[in-house]
């Protein structure tokens, strides 16, 4: 006698491979109550690549008071998280990530390079457009805390005056490349050319090192907190591949993803 199977909705399927991948390791900093139910994906998701619904206006830096120049986390008693994305690699994987964000109604923090822009200049553009923040992370991504002033002033303002052409504004924040933390030197610098913070973070993925999608997700969930800056990395599958999961177990824990500028505000 054949059995007929019920099938598994697809939240469903993700919650349980979630648990599965997270067995064994503590959950830390979750203790958030009454989340907020996320938002509906943005127009530019349901309508594919952008330029066929109105731009989003480009946000400009802002000065949060109270807060350090470089700034590592959000407030830790609100039930928020800020997934931040490095900008490069391949723009097909980078559109993945946004899409898959969008259908979760989560907002992300991408700190685009200067060169991968000239390469991709619609990604600005379409970043924007799905309701994300959209920063500076160095013309070149070299090491720019081993810099002298003018050449590192260069790598700052060079992705800066990229971002101003493609979108009107130099971005929202500026993080310093190959780096976690912006030596003081990099960190007048980025306030020179307009930026009052640096935004550093308290999660790292390691996701760059292509470490396994099991591991990508232990990693930041093990760490994952309240107020948390998690650092992620376009162009690389395990990321691409960790998302989903990463997105429910924030949902799980009744956090939401919203960008660098929502979590400080």
């Amino acid at each position: 006698m054949s059995v007929r199977r019920t099938p598994v909705p697809r939240r469903g399927a993700l919650r349980a491979a979630a648990g599965a991948l997270l067995a064994g390791t503590s959950a830390v900093g979750c203790a958030a109550q009454g989340g907020a139910a996320r938002s509906p994906a943005p127009a530019a998701a349901r309508n594919g690549e952008t330029g066929r619904s109105a731009p989003r206006p480009a946000a400009t830096p802002r000065r949060f008071p109270g807060q350090p120049v470089q700034i590592e986390h959000g407030p830790r008693g609100r039930p928020q998280v800020a997934l931040t994305f490095h900008g490069q690699g391949d723009p097909a994987l980078a559109r993945t990530v946004l899409a898959e964000a969008e259908r979760a109604g989560a907002r992300l923090t991408v700190l685009a390079v200067g060169s991968w822009l000239d390469r991709n200049p619609g990604m600005a553009r379409r970043i924007l457009d799905g309701g994300h923040d959209l920063g500076n992370h160095t013309q070149s991504h070299l090491d720019i805390n081993a810099m002298d002033e003018t050449r590192a002033y260069e790598e700052i303002t060079g992705c800066a005056q990229r971002l101003r052409r493609l979108t009107g504004s130099i971005g929202t924040w500026f993080r310093p490349s190959r780096a976690r933390y912006a030596t003081p030197l990099v960190q007048d610098l980025a306030r020179r050319a307009g930026y009052p913070h640096v935004l550093s973070y308290d999660v790292e993925s390691l996701d760059f090192t292509s470490p396994g999608v099991a591991a990508v997700t232990r990693k930041v969930a093990g760490e994952l907190r309240n107020g948390s800056v998690v650092s992620l990395h376009f162009g690389y599958r395990d990321t691409v591949a960790a998302l989903p999961l990463l997105l429910t177990e924030i949902d799980r824990r009744r956090l939401r993803a919203v960008t660098a500028t929502e979590l400080l505000t």
